[in-house]
């Protein structure tokens, strides 16, 4: 049942759907397809040379419909990789989009970059150990289920 409108105040006229425009929108990229994008594009991704500082608003400049958030998580897996931080830890320059060289990198980023990659293997070295321990306690387990259903076999035949 339709309701009726009985208030006196007028109401606004219902607004007619906006065109569709002439060129879609692009999809909103995952952090990941950025990525991969600017890999393809700019030499510095491609080669995961050190990025300059700023590198964010070299991208705005020449992608400048780029979603920022969508731009600083794909930024952000780029420099977290293992391979830019490798390459960042021996580092003396940093590139721009083009792969040009720019600003010295400071120690202070290649000891960061140490760091980083010194908490990573340690970490991976961690979860190396326990995997080797639990299955190590697995084996043990079975090899002493083993031994009782032998002992329990063996004692209940005589019974």
């Amino acid at each position: 049942m339709k309701s009726m409108n009985t208030s006196l105040t007028p109401q606004p006229p219902v607004a007619e759907p906006a065109p569709a425009a002439s060129t879609p929108a692009p999809a909103a990229l995952s952090p990941r397809s950025l990525l991969k994008q600017l890999q393809t594009q700019f030499p510095a991704f491609r080669d995961f040379l050190p990025l300059s500082i700023g590198i964010d608003k070299q991208l705005l400049a020449v992608m400048p419909d780029l979603d920022r958030k969508t731009m600083r998580t794909a930024l952000g897996i780029h420099t977290g990789s293992l391979r830019y931080l490798k390459v960042m830890e021996k580092a003396k320059v940093r590139h721009d989009l083009d792969g040009k060289p720019g600003a010295e990198v400071t120690d202070t980023h290649r000891a960061h970059a140490t760091q980083v990659l010194q908490e990573r293997y340690k970490k991976e070295a961690e979860r190396k150990k326990a995997e080797r321990e639990a299955k190590a306690a697995e084996e043990a387990a079975k090899v002493r289920a083993d031994k009782l259903n032998q002992l329990a076999a063996k004692f209940s035949k005589k019974g």
